[in-house]
């Protein structure tokens, strides 16, 4: 099974975390939530979930994981700025692995100039900043282009997770 990494902060939109995350387990994969600090509460913007950073994001690689997750919410604006998630991301990439981002997930993506000639989706008012990253924006549930799979908004999940389940 595969080993798929959450990239975590607090201010995630609840449901974009806890949907995909119980259902890779569910489906017998491995979860392991990184965040800035190990061992940090990570809060939902809602409060309706709370996460505990398993691994710090300066103690892993992206070798490590066969996938990487990335909830949105607030979470995307305060990774976007550390340089090792600008680098796992990056490695992961070039790696090939599926990165699958949901509602301001790209602005990971974003950050670390990976949308140039990407085909993406994303929360409807990104649109110009994906845009401006070189990408071309689809306002569809679930966009596929190569190894991401983005979505726009917690409406968008069944699509999402289906289609994340589908590459792990």
């Amino acid at each position: 099974m595969s080993k798929v990494a959450f990239l975590l902060a607090s201010g995630f939109e609840d449901s974009e975390m806890k949907v995909p995350y119980d259902e890779v387990i569910k489906a017998g994969h491995q979860a392991e939530i990184i965040g800035l600090k190990k061992n940090e509460t990570l809060l939902g913007k809602k409060g309706g979930v709370s996460y505990a950073a398993e691994k710090a994001i300066s103690e892993v690689k992206a070798g490590d994981y066969d996938a990487v997750v990335i909830p949105g919410g607030s979470s995307p604006e305060n990774l976007r700025r550390d340089p090792d998630i600008l680098k796992f991301v990056k490695e992961a990439d070039g790696a090939g692995k599926p990165i699958a981002s949901i509602c301001h997930g790209p602005q990971i993506l974003i950050s670390a100039d990976l949308l140039q000639g990407r085909t993406v989706t994303s929360y409807p008012p990104l649109k110009d900043d994906v845009i401006n990253a070189g990408a071309e924006f689809k306002d569809e549930e679930v966009v596929l282009d190569r190894n991401y799979i983005t979505s726009r908004t917690p409406k968008d999940e069944p699509a999402f997770v289906r289609e994340l389940l589908k590459v792990l």
